[in-house]
């Protein structure tokens, strides 16, 4: 079982840096909205030191932890759900679980403090997908652990599920220019980045909508849809806040409210 889950982390880790890196080739090729020309490389930067620092994270505490829970088969898991089945009772469980969580990160104002460094950023591009805070990793984690642990979810689709939220959050973060017929069409299925740039608009009414992050049929179903429509000029952020440099992001959580 080691061995399968050392396996099944190595192949989720390839499969989703060789979908982030074709997305970002893609975005640069053909672009929603017109990259910044200041400071071109010191954003992505920063957001890649959330990357990496995410990822030093997840292989010390996230993974134990949810090895951990995927172990503890508390028992409330159908009996139906077994092979193929079991495995999209999990995905959609996961799913249906982020999406209050994320609505709980915009609602308590001590998941706010962490979750806010991700909305900080002033463009939204494949980079953003990856910056979170350290806190907010290791938050989502605990949280996520619970469920595991009473439907018994397996360790494999855990890493299936972590995998499509990797891969979903880079496509609707991302600036990439689809023909607009294309993503009428998928914006009804998954989350696009028309849907998910209104949740990153600079208006709080906007930024508290738009919550799912794989399938978008949560926010019709919780009436938490937004009626703007993304266009070309939408400002990105904060309302009220401005971005910090990477040593100030790390620390604002822990710091008093302003």
């Amino acid at each position: 079982m080691e061995e399968l889950g050392e396996g099944l982390l190595a192949y989720k880790g390839v499969a989703v840096g060789a979908w982030l890196a074709l997305l970002l080739a893609a975005e640069r090729l053909r672009p929603a909205v017109a990259f910044p020309k200041a400071g071109t490389w010191s954003r992505p930067a920063r957001n890649l030191a959330f990357l990496a620092i995410s990822a030093a994270v997840s292989l010390a505490i996230v993974v134990p932890v949810s090895k951990w829970a995927a172990g503890l088969q508390l028992g409330l898991r159908p009996g139906w759900a077994l092979g193929w089945t079991g495995l999209l009772f999990d995905l959609l469980l996961l799913d249906f679980l982020i999406y209050w969580w994320h609505r709980a990160n915009h609602r308590f104002p001590f998941l706010w403090r962490f979750h806010e460094v991700h909305h900080l950023d002033r463009f939204l591009d494949v980079t953003t997908s990856v910056r979170f805070h350290f806190g907010e990793v290791i938050l989502s984690a605990l949280a996520r652990a619970a469920v595991i642990a009473l439907f018994t979810i397996p360790l494999s689709s855990v890493l299936a599920f972590e995998a499509l939220v990797l891969a979903g959050a880079a496509f609707h973060h991302s600036n990439l220019k689809l023909p607009a017929r294309l993503e009428r069409a998928l914006s009804w299925i998954v989350v696009t980045p028309s849907i998910h740039w209104v949740h990153h608009h600079r208006v709080r009414r906007d930024t508290d909508s738009n919550y799912a992050t794989v399938l978008s049929l949560w926010d019709r179903l919780f009436g938490s849809v937004s009626p703007t429509r993304r266009t070309p000029e939408m400002e990105i952020g904060v309302e009220g806040r401005e971005e910090q440099d990477l040593p100030r992001l790390l620390v604002r959580p822990f710091r008093p409210a302003a």
